[in-house]
């Protein structure tokens, strides 16, 4: 699948999740709720990997990396993300979580030593102002209450180990681990790290078997996890965490496209003008003729910094394979370059 089509899958699943999530909150806990979505997922994903016949056998250093992953990504960043929801709106949430795609830029480049080039900070400007000009009428009713700030700030950590957790992935491709395996363990240890965080707190394992509740835990695990996880960590071991991050920014655009449709809301120039922002944004990244070439090394999980040089790497041009990326393995007693 080309680049190109991976951004679009991920920006229109993940750009409606948020509205999914809303079915989630009330009757059943967070972490509960998390809890089913990961284990749902896991398990789509195990049967998947079986039916194809792919190794799901991997040293312990590999589980290292894949209990990371689940942690980061799979456990906090969502335990978060519904508990902030309980506190304020789903737009506010999406507003807060696109500060991911900063978050990325400045890990990008404490972990990996990449350098975001021109194209990639403009465009990353014009997408948090177009943001802003999207919500223009929800920031100005921002609250400094105790509610709405308590829950702003959880997200936006939410959001940060989120961005994280896109490192250790990164890391992980650089290292060979397979993406739908890695997302396979990633979710499972994710689900059963979320269990003890539920357990320890006494939450009670309580299910609500309402039409809204279980479509939208179906909708969340297949689509939202199994499907839109495979499509943005493939876009993102291929282009970089930096560049693929500014999907962030375009899941508000997709809420509000929805809600122009189906609830009714009425257009007005500040929508309009955040969505031009939004898309030249968009448009500048993924033109960008950057990629990097990520040196990591061999130690599973680790994410130390590591050097990289720069080649072409045309995105919206990307054929179905990965790009011949040049990454360096390091090992104590050898250093092996290979091509993939």
């Amino acid at each position: 699948m080309s680049n190109l089509a991976l951004y679009i899958v991920t920006v229109a699943v993940w750009g409606t999740t948020w509205i999914a999530i809303e079915f989630q909150l009330g009757v059943v806990a967070p972490e509960v709720s998390v809890f089913y979505r990961y284990v749902l997922a896991s398990l789509l994903l195990f049967a998947w990997c079986r039916a194809r016949g792919l190794n799901l056998k991997f040293e312990l250093g590999a589980h290292r990396s894949f209990m990371l992953l689940g942690l980061l990504l799979f456990c906090l960043n969502y335990v978060l993300t519904y508990y902030a929801q309980q506190y304020i709106t789903s737009a506010l949430s999406a507003i807060a979580f696109s500060t991911m795609l900063w978050m990325n830029i400045l890990n990008a480049r404490i972990f990996f030593g990449v350098r975001a080039g021109w194209r990639v900070l403009i465009g990353s400007v014009l997408g948090i102002a177009g943001i802003a000009v999207l919500f223009l009428p929800q920031i100005g009713e921002f609250s400094f209450s105790d509610a709405t700030l308590f829950g702003t700030s959880i997200c936006v950590v939410g959001a940060y180990i989120a961005s994280l957790g896109n490192m250790a992935s990164q890391s992980a491709q650089s290292q060979g681990l397979p993406i739908m395996q890695s997302n396979a363990w990633g979710m499972l240890y994710g689900a059963i790290l979320t269990g003890a965080i539920a357990l320890a707190q006494g939450l009670e394992f309580t299910f609500e078997a309402s039409l809204s509740y279980v479509v939208s835990l179906l909708y969340l695990s297949i689509f939202g996890s199994v499907i839109a996880f495979g499509a943005y960590l493939t876009l993102l071991g291929r282009i970089g965490a930096h560049r693929a991050g500014y999907a962030m920014v375009m899941f508000p655009v997709v809420a509000l496209v929805i809600s122009f449709f189906f609830e009714g809301l009425e257009p007005r120039l500040s929508i309009f003008g955040g969505i031009a922002l939004v898309i030249a944004g968009n448009l500048l990244i993924l033109e960008s003729r950057k990629r990097v070439v990520v040196r990591v090394a061999a130690t599973a999980g680790s994410l130390a910094p590591v050097a990289v040089t720069a080649a072409s790497d045309p995105v919206a041009g990307q054929s179905s394979s990965p790009p011949c990326q040049e990454m360096n393995f390091q090992t104590p007693s050898s250093r092996t370059k290979t091509s993939v």
